[in-house]
């Protein structure tokens, strides 16, 4: 690919030579993109990395190629590369693609997740693929597995890429991720070199920090993002960082007032061009999509309760049809193909700039196409929150990824899935297992202990084992449910026929209602025939209208503090550089004569109106909450925290907001409910005040009520 004198310096020259051929002249490409050409040196060497590039910069084949080339050079023989991704459905994607490039090399790679069929298993088993795509929680499940030959198929893993890596980090599929990397570790004998790859990050650096793991044996890392500022940004809720997709493209805001408004929008314009529309939540993709099909829209629909058929078939379909929407959540931010997108449209707004650029950067891949996305907001508040949203995005700013704090019951999940997978684990050095890696080293004794006494884990002559507790509470399906580091709400199947149609909330099942039950499942009604309780199965048969579409989320939901506060700076006159209808001109001129009263461009505000006493803090719900336990005497204690207030006593005297200002209890901690506490995927293996510390430690934001202190609070005496 190159033939110049200095070609001896090019680092392409460093590829196998059959790669290079096939670049060439099997996919046509006349060079490599700067990030795949900058990566080949680093990742030959054999350094960890983070690779940094927008959406579809060609993040895979910058891992890809020169792992291929470091496996027929150095003989790697077996599984020596890991893909793991956060979705089935990405695995899917990449799948047929890598495997392509590996068989240019006589290499093959496969698939293994909660989908793949036991035949398809036992097969990998005794025929290990050279890359083998999978989940965190399907890499676990092989650990642990009776019928898996660790050391056959997992025992010479050289490599492992994580794509998406920013959704793992910032919540606990990334504790668990990092966990099961260091026992794999242990398994091979070796350092496994560690590659993210990730579209939008605001902390690269720290997160190559994080994707590293245990501090023993570290290789050398760096961040790899050409034309991409990296450097260290500031560590206060002010931070700015840096983000690898600068606010360029044809963005427009619009104010439609109402989903079925949204509908009759998107059915009118854009006709004959292919457009991807994300919705919030799954009750909005079928209610929009029921709409849109009234409208005589040809309508796709992708979210998680939909089944993998369902799905699949849709995605499929939308690929290859050209007049046509597909209304999804964020089932498809995460880079699966759906084919060459002309539009991008947003129903109200993302909860971060970060899944806002994901989305972003599905548009604008053809040469002749710029990256567009058009909001639609269905409320005054989501309009609120679209312009603070993108407000912040056309500064070049984008949430820094962090781990959530104290995952202690993760630890308590990892010492039972370790006892499963060595099926005993020495009293001696039990903690060895992870190679230090914090929390997961010497410290979690104390949650060890808690696992001895209530049965979870048994002792006999210095070795722990599995107990009956943990038999009692986790062992179904083979312990299955122990591979999991999340709680999903539990749902019904709904099948027509003997075709999976998706899962319904059980809620939905015994709610009251008004004639024959029918649900919006798929974007079409279905009409209820029998339920099977002890299966959670429901059957339906189509109906031609109608329905109901309904999901626990089993998350709490809020806005973050610099969001808050961008929505803070809208109402005080601040626009976003979009494009804006007239519709959403009017809608944003009415809430800054309703809404924009409260808020002050140098202070916080405190209001009243009878006994209601608000303190407009415009914080965000982590902060309002921190705030509402710091200042435990001032505020009302029945409350419960919102994204722009906090609210006081209704006799609240100025003598006592000063004394309790002047003197937050910065040690406590917002409170927690025991129903949050259940939810806490096994909390049950806990002491319930360290399950209880564990989530408030979460719901705390310390710098952001920091920041809210900071200001002078300024009491508004007349009524509002």
């Amino acid at each position: 690919m190159t033939t110049s004198a200095t070609a001896d310096a090019d680092p392409v020259d460093r590829l196998d030579p059959v790669l290079l051929h096939h670049i060439v002249n099997t996919l046509g490409w006349p060079g490599l993109r700067p990030l795949q050409s900058s990566a080949i040196g680093p990742l030959l060497d054999g350094e960890d990395a983070v690779l940094l590039a927008p959406t579809a910069g060609g993040k895979t084949e910058a891992a890809a190629f020169p792992l291929l080339t470091a496996m027929a050079r150095n003989g790697w023989s077996g599984t020596s590369v890991l893909y793991l991704t956060p979705l089935r459905a990405l695995l899917n994607n990449l799948q047929p693609r890598l495997h392509a490039y590996a068989q240019w090399l006589g290499r093959t790679a496969a698939l293994w997740h909660g989908d793949t069929a036991e035949a398809e298993r036992r097969r990998l088993r005794c025929e290990p693929p050279d890359i083998l795509l999978t989940t965190p929680e399907s890499l676990e499940a092989q650990l642990i597995s009776v019928k898996t030959d660790h050391a056959l198929l997992l025992g010479g893993v050289q490599a492992v890429v994580v794509d998406e890596v920013h959704a793992f980090a910032g919540d606990d599929r990334g504790w668990h991720l990092l966990a099961v990397l260091e026992r794999l570790q242990r398994l091979t004998g070796r350092r496994l070199q560690r590659i993210g790859l990730s579209a939008t990050v605001g902390n690269p650096n720290e997160l190559l920090a994080w994707l590293q793991g245990s501090a023993r044996g570290r290789t050398p890392g760096q961040v790899i993002a050409p034309g991409v500022d990296t450097g260290p940004a500031a560590t206060t809720a002010e931070r700015q960082p840096h983000t690898a997709e600068p606010p360029l493209g044809d963005i427009e805001l619009d104010y439609v007032g109402s989903l079925p408004n949204a509908a009759t929008v998107i059915s009118a314009l854009h006709r004959g061009e292919k457009r991807l529309v994300f919705c919030e939540s799954r009750r909005q993709v079928e209610e929009l999509g029921q709409a849109l099909r009234a409208r005589g829209v040809t309508v796709f629909l992708s979210h998680s309760s939909l089944s993998a058929a369902e799905r699949l078939r849709s995605e499929e379909a939308f690929g290859q049809a050209r007049d046509c929407v597909i209304v999804a959540t964020s089932t498809l931010e995460l880079g699966i193909d759906v084919g060459d997108l002309d539009r991008v449209i947003q129903i109200d707004s993302p909860a971060t700039v970060a899944s806002f650029l994901q989305r972003l950067g599905r548009t604008g891949r053809r040469p002749d196409s710029t990256r567009n996305c058009l909001f639609l907001a269905t409320s005054h508040e989501s309009l609120l929150q679209a312009a603070g949203l993108l407000t912040l995005w056309g500064r070049h700013w984008v949430e820094p990824v962090t781990a959530p704090p104290g995952p202690q019951h993760l630890v308590a999940q990892q010492l039972l899935a370790v006892a499963l997978q060595r099926h005993k684990l020495p009293a001696a050095d039990w903690h060895e297992e992870w190679n230090g890696l914090a929390p997961f080293d010497a410290s979690a004794r104390p949650v060890l202990e808690h696992l001895l006494t209530q049965g979870f884990l048994e002792q006999d002559s210095g070795i722990y084992f599995i107990g009956e507790q943990a038999e009692k509470r986790f062992g179904r399906r083979h312990f299955m449910d122990l591979t999991a580091s999340f709680t999903a709400p539990p749902q019904f199947t709904v099948l027509h026929g003997r075709a999976e149609i998706g899962h319904t909330d059980p809620a939905l099942l015994v709610e009251e209602h008004e004639g024959p039950l029918r649900l919006l499942l798929a974007g079409r009604s279905w009409h209820v025939t029998y339920v099977d309780w002890r299966r959670h199965r429901v059957f339906a048969e189509a109906a031609e209208s109608g329905g109901v579409a309904k999901w626990q989320t089993g998350t709490v939901r809020g806005l973050s503090y610099r969001l808050a506060q961008a929505m803070r700076e809208v109402l005080l006159g601040a626009d976003p550089a979009v494009g804006f209808t007239r519709r959403a001109q009017a809608g944003l001129v009415e809430l800054r004569e309703t809404e924009g009263r409260f808020a002050h461009p140098e202070a916080t505000l405190i209001t009243r109106s009878g006994r209601d006493v608000r303190w407009w803090t415009w914080a965000g719900f982590r902060a309002n909450a921190t705030l509402t336990a710091w200042l435990a005497d001032a505020v009302d204690p029945l409350q419960r925290p919102a994204d722009f207030y906090v609210r006081l006593r209704h006799d609240l005297t100025r003598e006592d907001w000063d004394q309790a200002r002047n003197t937050p209890r910065k040690d406590e901690l917002p409170q927690v409910t025991a129903a949050a506490v259940r939810g806490l995927k096994f909390s049950a293996a806990l002491p319930d005040d360290l399950a209880t510390s564990v989530l408030a430690a979460r719901l705390a934001d310390k710098d952001g009520a920091d920041a809210v202190l900071s200001r002078r609070a300024r009491w508004e005496i007349e009524p509002v």
